[in-house]
C-alpha cells in the first residue's frame, strides 16, 4: 500500500511469498532498475578523474605522483561520504535521497567542465577532484535501499546486480573517453555528455521510485551495526575486493602510461576492459554465493587473487606488457566476483545472528534487514578506502623505484591476510547455533551458519 500524498509504501514484506509474487517483486525490480541508473552515473562521475588525468599531458605540469595523489583524494572522499549517505536513506527515504544524490552530481561535473584546461593550478584540480568524490556515496545509499526491497533468498542476485550495474559506470566513462579521444575531442566534451544524463537520472528517480516507510527514521541501526565485530571483519574483506576494483580502476591507465610508456589513446584502449568485466561478473559472484555460500566463494576468490597478483609481480619486474595487461584483467574479474560474494555474506550473517538471539519469523527478518542494510554503508565506506591505499601504494612505489612492482607485493600480502581471515572466522569450525532457551549473549554473537553465510 502506498501512503496518499507521496511515494511511500506503508507495508512491505518480501519474505511473504504471496505478497512477493502478487505485488512485491514487480515493485522491487522497478526500484532496482532506476537505482542502478542513478548509481551507474554516480560511479562514472566518481571515477571521471581516472580518465581526465589521461588527457592531462605535459602542458598541465603534473607529475605521475601528482596524478596518483589527485585520484587518491577523489577516492578518499568517495569512501567517507558513504557513511552519511547510508544514514540518508533512513532520514529522507530511498526514492527521495536518490533524487537528491543524483542531482548533486551536477556540482563536480560542472566544476570540472569549468577548470579543465592547461594553466589551472594543481590545488584547484585537487579541490574540484574532491567534489567528484560525492559520486562514490551513491553506492552506499543505493545498496542500503535495495537491500530492504528484496527477500533474503534473492539478496545475493539483487545486490550483485545493483552494485554491478553501478560499477559498470567505470568502464562506460572510460569507453566514452576512448571514443572522444579517438574523434579528436577533449575532456570538456566528455563532461558535457554527462550533464543531461545526470538530470535524466534525477527526473526518472522522482517519477518511478518508491520510499519504504519501514526503514524511515531508523538512524540508530548504523550505530548498532558499528558496534558489531562482523561489520569490521567484513570491511577488511571488502577492502580486498572492492578496494582493489576501484583502486585499480583509478590507477590502471596511469600505470600503463608511467611504467610502460603508453600514450593516452593507447592506455584508453586497454583500461576499460578490466572494469567492464569486473562489473559484469559481480552479479555472478552474488549468484554463486546464493548457491554455494558466500564465505566459500570469497575464500577461493582470495586464493585466486593472490595467485594472479604473484604473476603480476613477475610481469611487472620483467616489463612484459602483454602478460601484465592479461593478468590485470583477470584480477579485475576476480575482484568483481569477490564483490558479489562478500556482499551476499552480510545479510546472511545478521539473519543468523537474529536466529541465534532467539528471534523468529518477521522479528528475525526485520532484525537482519535492519542491521545488514546499515552495515552495508559502513562496509562500503571502509572498503572504498582500499582504493585510496591502492593509489597511495602505487604513488610510493613509483617514487621509490619508478615501477609498480613494490605496490603489487604489498597487495599480495594483504590478499593473504584476507584469505586467512575468511577461513578463520567463517569457515574454520562448524556453525554454532545456540538453543533459544539457553543461548547466552556470547554464544548468540558467535552463532553463524556456514550454509547461509
Amino acid at each position: 500500500m502506498t501512503v496518499p500524498g507521496g511515494r511511500w509504501i506503508a507495508h512491505w514484506d518480501p519474505e511473504d511469498e504471496t505478497f512477493w509474487r502478487e505485488t512485491g517483486e514487480r515493485t522491487a525490480r522497478r526500484n532496482l532498475f532506476f537505482s542502478v541508473l542513478s548509481e551507474h552515473i554516480g560511479f562514472s562521475v566518481w571515477t571521471m578523474w581516472s580518465v581526465l588525468v589521461l588527457f592531462m599531458g605535459p602542458e598541465y605540469g603534473l607529475t605521475p605522483a601528482d596524478k596518483f595523489l589527485l585520484t587518491s583524494l577523489v577516492t578518499l572522499v568517495g569512501a567517507v561520504v558513504r557513511v552519511p549517505y547510508t544514514f540518508a536513506v533512513a532520514v529522507f527515504g530511498g526514492r527521495n535521497w536518490t533524487v537528491v544524490s543524483a542531482g548533486l552530481l551536477l556540482v563536480p561535473t560542472v566544476a570540472a567542465f569549468a577548470v579543465m584546461e592547461p594553466g589551472t593550478s594543481f590545488p584547484t584540480f585537487l579541490l574540484v577532484g574532491l567534489l567528484a568524490g560525492i559520486g562514490g556515496g551513491n553506492f552506499a545509499s543505493s545498496m542500503t535501499n535495495i537491500n530492504a526491497f528484496f527477500p533474503l533468498r534473492q539478496k545475493g542476485w539483487a545486490l550483485g546486480l545493483n552494485a554491478g550495474g553501478g560499477n559498470i559506470g567505470v568502464p562506460v566513462i572510460q569507453l566514452a573517453a576512448l571514443a572522444i579521444i579517438g574523434a579528436g575531442g577533449g575532456p570538456r566534451v566528455l563532461l558535457g555528455v554527462y550533464i543531461p544524463l545526470i538530470l535524466l537520472a534525477a527526473v526518472l528517480a522522482a517519477g518511478r521510485m518508491d520510499n519504504l516507510a519501514s526503514v524511515r527514521n531508523d538512524t540508530g541501526a548504523a550505530k548498532d551495526a558499528a558496534r558489531d565485530a562482523h561489520t569490521w571483519i567484513m570491511s577488511v574483506l571488502y577492502i580486498g575486493t572492492f578496494g582493489s576494483f576501484i583502486g585499480y580502476s583509478f590507477a590502471f591507465g596511469q600505470v600503463l602510461q608511467s611504467q610502460f610508456g603508453r600514450t593516452p589513446l593507447q592506455a584508453a584502449y586497454l583500461t576499460f576492459i578490466g572494469p567492464l568485466l569486473g562489473s559484469l561478473v559481480r552479479p555472478v559472484g552474488g549468484r554463486l554465493a546464493d548457491r554455494y555460500g558466500g564465505a566459500r566463494i570469497t575464500l577461493w576468490n582470495f586464493v585466486a587473487m593472490a595467485a594472479a597478483t604473484a604473476v603480476l609481480v613477475a610481469a611487472s619486474a620483467a616489463e612484459s606488457l602483454a602478460l601484465f595487461v592479461a593478468v590485470f584483467v583477470v584480477l579485475f574479474v576476480l575482484s568483481g566476483l569477490g564483490n558479489g560474494s562478500t556482499f551476499k555474506m552480510i545479510p546472511g550473517i545478521f539473519q543468523n545472528k537474529a536466529l541465534a538471539r532467539g528471534l523468529e519469523g518477521e522479528a528475525a527478518v526485520a532484525y537482519g534487514r535492519r542491521l545488514s542494510g546499515a552495515s552495508m554503508g559502513l562496509i562500503g565506506a571502509v572498503g572504498a578506502l582500499g582504493g585510496v591505499g591502492v593509489n597511495l601504494a602505487f604513488r610510493q612505489s613509483f617514487l621509490s623505484s619508478g615501477t609498480g612492482t613494490g605496490a603489487f607485493v604489498a597487495f599480495l600480502a594483504f590478499y593473504a591476510v584476507c584469505l586467512a581471515l575468511t577461513w578463520a572466522v567463517y569457515l574454520r569450525r562448524p556453525a554454532v547455533r545456540a538453543p533459544e532457551a539457553t543461548a547466552g549473549p556470547a554464544r548468540a554473537e558467535a552463532g553463524l551458519s556456514r550454509a547461509e553465510v
